[in-house]
């Protein structure tokens, strides 16, 4: 009997437990700060701006050093290109040569998107009726239970 009340409280647990992990909790100014243990002493991350620092002792105290960036080296990368980019259609354009691109030009009609599909009366009926039967469910569970502590105290 008692396993049958361990397993309707695993169930009503079960549906309630993932309704309450979507929200997420308040982050209060203590948890700003993420630490790591690594060999040389500690990664720590901020959790307002991504930054990522390493932090190692020295022969007084502390130190935390910036961990390079590779977004930052990327988008330097690209700017670079595309400046060397624009140098090089310069150039051909200087000489009369045509600019190298698509063969063919886009299409000037975007293609059309699907509109949602807003249900009808008796699917919002059919799912009110599921819902309603999956609460009635949940009710008799509850006074189930209800019943069978009652009955073992």
């Amino acid at each position: 009997m008692l396993r049958t009340i361990f397993s309707a409280l695993a169930v009503a647990a079960s549906m309630i437990l993932p309704a309450a992990a979507q929200c997420p909790p308040a982050q209060a100014d203590d948890d700003r700060y993420t630490f790591s243990r690594i060999d040389e002493g500690y990664l720590r991350l901020d959790g307002r701006t991504g930054e990522v620092t390493i932090c190692t002792r020295k022969l007084v105290g502390w130190a935390c050093q910036l961990v390079p960036d590779e977004r930052a080296a990327l988008e330097a990368e690209i700017a670079r290109i595309q400046g060397e980019n624009a140098a090089l259609k310069k150039e051909l354009l200087a000489h009369n040569l045509p600019l190298p691109g698509p063969s063919s030009p886009p299409p000037s009609v975007p293609p059309e998107t699907p509109r949602p599909q807003i249900p009808g009366q008796a699917e919002v009926n059919k799912l009110i009726a599921l819902m309603d039967q999956l609460w009635r469910r949940f009710v008799d569970l509850v006074w189930t239970l209800q019943r069978e502590i009652l009955k073992h105290t």
